[in-house]
């Protein structure tokens, strides 16, 4: 079988995305060098890289062969630690494409929509350091470069949730760290595993290069599945997905407006990609083995989400809950095994990113006007803010999944993909859509409609700054919900040559078909129309 990240000719000799990782840690360095008198510029500095960034890595995407979308393109790699065979490896197909896109778009939006409260230098800082250990994560091809790279995210997101969050901010920076490096240590003792138990059964030097760990398939199936067990609890952490999701309400809430953003956008996906691209690549039998219980994981994710978000008493709150819900419909396409699935998975990756972004976004910009996120605090908001709730309104059913926004594609596919594998499951998740309908509208009638009283009267409307960040997101939700083919054209090979690994490595397994329309024997047609003038057929079908 042709290796699933077998490298393609659309190279270049310049390290391409190794600058997109280590510029971002360029730009954070610089900032710690300025002087503090120079406080005035660094939100533009800490701008400027993050925007030479998204540069680079638009010319990556246009550069993008999709052609070869299976295979690993603009690959950089090195030795690093010969004695132990790691290497820093970076390479993209379209799995992890648009997941980058995404990354490089949504930073340099958080940067410059958001006034750091206090002490700027740092606060820039550490959000130039998380770009880059995210794109790190989305690249990487070398596992103990992934987790190095999986690990430094903890690092900036706890500071920026500790030293500029609202509330129990220190409760809500401590508790996300405690869980994700309980699941982290975790998927470190499974990455040893990996290197040096294949090495042991193959008798090669040890490497924790991913293609060829992957492809050699040495480690028998017990062991494979207990060693995926560390990598599920990680990433499943990470989603989060239930029962390990309590850490996400309290640091959204706790963050400020960019970590959200960030957060909701970026970091959720780093687990959902990494069971796409290290759980079921390296133990294609343990996945096929663990699908129903991670799908049903995923489904009462779904549904608690969304129960939970409608109790809500705070608008952030709510939306924190709704990232739960969202990522089970992930989960449950991820695991459908399947074309449809696993494309609206990834697909639904990204749109999330966008959808959840922006509200968390304008929820910011909200509580800066309100100083309160208090649902019952709030009301009648569209009349002194018509552009703004008309804004709010517009992400809010992209959110919800309605169609010819970016949302509906996504759930529409991973749910299609889901119902071949797991009727009754999907069934169940398809619920979640239409709670998602009900907290969402009934969030936003209590919030922007009613009579408006108070200091509700003279909020703010939307300025033009605010319009022309918001702007990008607005275009994304109904391009993609319009026009998705350039996305998924992208993805669906990368995602064909995964399943056939799966096929190839997994006995007995095959892809559940996601059938669409009814396949039709014109052939029985055909001999069924030469018949019909032949009195004993006639009589024969009577």
């Amino acid at each position: 079988m042709q290796s699933l990240l077998a490298a393609s000719s659309a190279s270049v000799s310049f390290p391409v995305l190794t600058t997109i990782v280590v510029l971002p840690l360029i730009g954070a360095i610089t900032l710690l060098v300025l002087p503090k008198n120079r406080e005035g510029y660094f939100k533009e500095v800490a701008f400027l890289f993050a925007v030479a960034t998204a540069g680079i890595a638009t010319w990556v995407m246009l550069e993008f062969d999709k052609s070869s979308a299976a295979d690993m393109q603009f690959v950089d790699s090195w030795t690093w630690i010969e004695s132990l065979g790691i290497s820093w490896s970076l390479g993209l197909d379209g799995i992890s494409l648009w997941l980058v896109v995404l990354t490089v778009a949504l930073f340099p939006l958080a940067i410059i929509a958001i006034e750091a409260e206090h002490t700027p230098k740092a606060y820039y800082a550490w959000l130039l350091v998380l770009e880059a250990g995210c794109l790190g994560v989305f690249l990487a091809l070398d596992l103990f470069a992934f987790f190095v790279f999986f690990e430094i995210v903890l690092v900036p997101m706890y500071f920026l949730i500790g030293q500029w969050g609202h509330g129990e901010r220190a409760y809500a920076a401590t508790k996300f760290f405690v869980y994700t490096m309980f699941g982290s240590a975790l998927m470190l003792v499974g990455i040893l595993a990996t290197a040096f138990l294949t090495a042991a059964e193959t008798g090669n030097p040890v490497t924790f290069d991913l293609v060829t760990l992957a492809e050699t398939q040495a480690l028998a199936t017990n062991t494979a599945r207990w060693i995926f067990l560390s990598f599920a609890v990680a990433f499943a952490v990470k989603v989060p997905l239930f029962p390990v999701h309590t850490w996400l309400p309290d640091a959204h809430t706790n963050a400020p407006t960019a970590g959200s953003v960030i957060l909701a956008g970026v970091m959720l996906k780093l687990g959902t990609y990494g069971f796409l691209r290290f759980g079921i690549y390296l133990f294609p039998e343990a996945a096929v083995f663990f699908a129903p219980a991670l799908v049903a994981l995923g489904t009462i994710g779904i549904i608690y989400g969304a129960i939970a978000a409608t109790m809500q008493k705070d608008l952030k709150r709510l939306v924190a809950y709704s990232s739960v819900a969202h990522l089970g419909f992930i989960v449950i396409g991820t695991f459908a095994l399947n074309t449809e699935g696993m494309s609206g998975g990834l697909l639904q990756m990204v749109n999330h990113g966008i959808s959840t972004g922006a509200l968390f976004l304008l929820v910011g910009w909200l509580y800066d006007r309100r100083h309160t996120r208090e649902i019952a605090k709030l009301g009648g908001l569209q009349k002194p803010a018509p552009i703004f709730a008309a804004v709010f309104m517009v992400v809010m059913l992209s959110s919800i999944g309605v169609p010819g926004m970016n949302g509906f594609v996504g759930e529409f596919l991973a749910l299609l993909g889901a119902f071949a594998a797991f009727r009754w499951w999907a069934i169940v998740a398809a619920a979640g859509v239409i709670i998602a309908a009900l907290y969402l509208l009934w969030a936003y009638q209590r919030v922007f409609h009613g009579p408006v009283e108070g200091d509700n009267a003279d909020m703010a409307d939307l300025t033009w700054s605010e319009g022309a960040v918001i702007l990008p997101f607005l275009i994304a939700i109904f391009f993609m919900g319009l026009y998705p083919k350039p996305v998924l054209e992208r993805i669906e090979p990368a995602v064909d040559a995964l399943i056939s690994h799966v096929e190839a490595n997994v006995d007995d397994f095959e892809e559940p078909e996601a059938d669409v329309m009814p396949s039709v024997d014109l052939d029985h047609l055909n001999h069924g129309d030469d018949h019909g003038d032949d009195p004993d057929h006639e009589e024969e079908d009577h």
